[in-house]
């Protein structure tokens, strides 16, 4: 759906220039844009290649185990119908830590792991699963440490102090997560608890007449 979107802007960009005569300006920006993509791109690499290494060190130090430890408790309140011990947790918790370093790009794999894990449990994989909602829900919003991301886009145009939207980008991440959770909490309060059939059972066969009374049930004589 995405790459027909994407297809009918180009189109209509394509369409109006060469109706307004501008057909030079379109070819022009297209090639501009690609230039511009590819210098970003570069730029991002270095400080992408320095975060990964530094969470590779954190990972053989321990340290991502202690946080994931420490994030435990939380994403089994945030996804309490996922079995304890299931892979899909383990995913969950590395692409929040990911997240919490602006890491959007480690994090995206893992979350695609996490969400074809919870898929799993979903007894109509057609359908989305409360905790699939979740996850979306946080992996949209998730709050950020250090916007490592914009950090290098900002050093890539020149800014002069890069890293100065650390502090808002928390707060604003902040926010948005706890809209985020409090909107899920919201919904699945909301949300009709699965009806669960208990095991078929023969109906009981009508009582002949007397049975009662044999039985000594319903005050029978002794």
């Amino acid at each position: 759906m995405v790459n027909f979107i994407w297809l009918f802007l180009i189109v209509i960009s394509v369409v109006v220039g060469a109706f307004n005569g501008k057909i030079d300006a379109v070819a022009g920006a297209a090639f501009t844009g690609a230039q511009s993509g590819v210098t970003i791109s570069f730029g991002l690499i270095s400080i992408m290649v320095f975060w990964l290494g530094m969470m590779r060190i954190a990972e053989d130090a321990g340290l991502l185990k202690k946080m994931a430890q420490l994030l435990g408790p939380i994403v089994r309140f945030l996804f309490p119908d996922v079995p304890k011990n299931h892979p899909a947790l383990g995913y969950i918790m590395s692409n929040l830590s990911a997240n919490l370093f602006g890491l959007g790009n480690a994090a995206t794999p893992m979350g695609i792991k996490a969400m074809q894990e919870l898929q799993k449990l979903s007894p109509d994989p057609e359908v989305a699963t409360p905790a699939m909602c979740t996850l979306l829900a946080l992996n949209t919003s998730s709050i950020t440490l250090i916007p490592t991301t914009l950090i290098a886009i900002r050093m890539n145009y020149g800014s002069a102090n890069p890293a100065e939207i650390v502090g808002t980008t928390l707060a604003a991440t902040f926010i948005a997560t706890t809209a985020a959770i409090a909107a899920d909490r919201w919904y699945r309060s909301r949300q009709k608890p699965p009806i669960i059939k208990g095991p078929s059972q023969p109906l009981a066969s009508p009582a002949k007449p007397g049975a009662a009374a044999a039985s000594g049930g319903g005050g029978g004589v002794a």
